[in-house]
């Protein structure tokens, strides 16, 4: 039996970035992986495949719809399958050269594919597939780190596996771009995926549960998304209950009621996109008594510790607040750190989850960190807040992109800044400025006294702390 100081169950961000700070902490190290190829879903199946696709759509839409008078231009070709498959070369690259590579000078770090399930409170079973079968061997540690990731959610939806679907990890290798295409579900992986295929071409329908299509976020604001999103013809309907589908004609048709009125819609394909579930089916959780809650999530306190005190947890296996690269990144640094010096009588380390940003990557970016109106209702009994229209940001209008807002929520008496929530272009720029100002407890003095560049979309964030004590729509640009 081979022996370690650490195993790490997965091979996405949060396990990447635990074996990286268990290499400098010199620790013996197992990264046992299966399922996708090292790097997870962010690399293979999720941010990079997805924004490379989008930034495509992008190319295409400002293409014809830019504004500028005097300026006409022609897309002449778009080439479904070559996009694609430039998206799927960029992917192999960056896995090979900020995965692979990096995992070759690790030399405390053992790499080993396979499926892991606990045996007893201090090893593990790998299984894996050779040409003959299945073999095993079991390895042994002080310590473990669980980072399985999630799988996208099957609902419950009469005929669904029948008449069969895709998810995102299929919609990112389709050969032929479907005519039509019904995504169940909104959110984030939804809204892009919708915007994605309609800016290719495709004639869009989101159906989501909900009355909001994205309800973290503040509503003023996913709203005006919505509405962007309908003017460039994709079709969003909320307060939808999927029941079945069926095949007709060569179609797939979706049968759903909406506020109780029963209404059907066909395409030629069916994207997934209701949530993710934890990967925590067949580790074996039980015989070492790591509890999970009823989203068959790993149960952590706030030093990503299960249950069980030598096993930890991070990223999507938890159900994390913030599904992001970078998050579980964190998560699994500080959770290698935690777990290796636990013994030594040192403060574990967490992460403040309200100075985390979140980002959607549509066209325009919905963005925001910190409270929402809602929340801090909640929490405090009042918002003192102030929503803008981009029409009020001098870049903006320069650049003839408006639609955007941008909302400030702030302590009534301290005037410190507790959340911004911003829908612009490149508001996943937008918003690290914000995620500081947010996290050091800044005020809005503190904004309107800086000096940002003019002209620029991050004026807009001292133009709502402006607003706060001024009437904006009598300043100049100057101010």
């Amino acid at each position: 039996m081979k022996n370690f100081d650490l195993i790490i169950i997965g091979g996405g961000a949060g396990a990447f970035a635990a074996a990286i700070r268990a290499n400098e902490l010199k620790a013996k190290t197992a990264l046992v992986n299966t399922g996708l190829p090292l790097g997870g879903t962010c690399v293979n199946v999720g941010c990079v495949p997805s924004k490379t696709l989008l930034y495509a759509g992008e190319i295409l839409h400002h293409a014809k719809h830019h504004d500028v008078p005097g300026i006409e231009l022609e897309v002449k070709r778009f080439d479904f399958q070559k996009v694609v498959q430039g998206e799927l070369l960029l992917v192999e690259k960056l896995r090979q050269e900020k995965y692979e590579k990096v995992l070759k000078n690790l030399e405390y770090i053992t790499a080993i594919e396979g499926k892991a399930k606990f045996v007893s409170q201090n090893e593990i079973e790998v299984t894996h597939s050779t040409n003959s079968g299945q073999a095993g061997e079991k390895l042994s540690a002080e310590k473990f780190i669980i980072a399985t990731g999630s799988t996208a959610i099957i609902p419950f939806i009469e005929n669904i596996r029948e008449v069969g679907f895709i998810t995102h990890i299929e919609a990112l290798r389709l050969e032929k771009q479907p005519e039509e295409l019904v995504i169940i579900g909104a959110g984030p992986l939804g809204l892009e995926f919708a915007q994605m295929f309609s800016r290719f071409g495709t004639k869009v329908t989101v159906l989501q549960r909900g009355d909001s299509i994205f309800p973290h976020s503040e509503k003023t604001l996913t709203d005006r998304l919505a509405e962007v999103l309908s003017k460039e013809g994709i079709t969003i309907k909320t307060n939808v209950e999927v029941k079945g589908v069926r095949k007709e004609n060569g179609k797939k048709v979706i049968l759903y009621t909406i506020n109780g009125t029963q209404e059907e819609t066909a395409a030629d394909e069916i994207l997934l996109a209701a949530g993710k579930t934890p990967n925590t089916q067949g580790l074996g959780l039980d015989i070492v008594g790591v509890e999970i809650n009823k989203q068959q999530a790993v149960v952590v306190n706030q030093n990503f510790q299960t249950s069980n005190k030598n096993i930890f947890a991070v990223g999507d296996v938890t159900g994390a607040p913030v599904r992001l690269e970078t998050t579980a990144g964190r998560e699994g640094t500080l959770a290698a750190e935690n777990a290796l010096r636990q013994s030594s009588g040192q403060a574990l380390k967490s992460i403040d989850y309200n100075a985390v940003p979140y980002t959607i990557f549509t066209d325009p970016q919905l963005a925001g960190v910190g409270f929402t109106e809602d929340e801090q209702i909640k929490q405090m009994g009042v918002c003192a807040c102030r929503t803008i229209s981009f029409a009020d940001v001098p870049k903006a209008v320069i650049i003839h992109r408006t639609e955007g807002m941008i909302k400030m929520a702030i302590h009534p008496q301290t005037k410190q800044i507790l959340g911004v929530h911003i829908l612009a272009p490149n508001a996943s720029e937008l918003i690290a400025e914000a995620m500081i100002l947010v996290k050091n407890k800044n005020t809005i003095d503190d904004v309107v006294n800086s000096l940002p560049i003019f002209p620029t979309l991050s004026e807009a964030i001292k133009i709502v702390a402006l607003s706060f004590t001024k009437d904006i729509s009598k300043l100049s640009c100057c101010i």
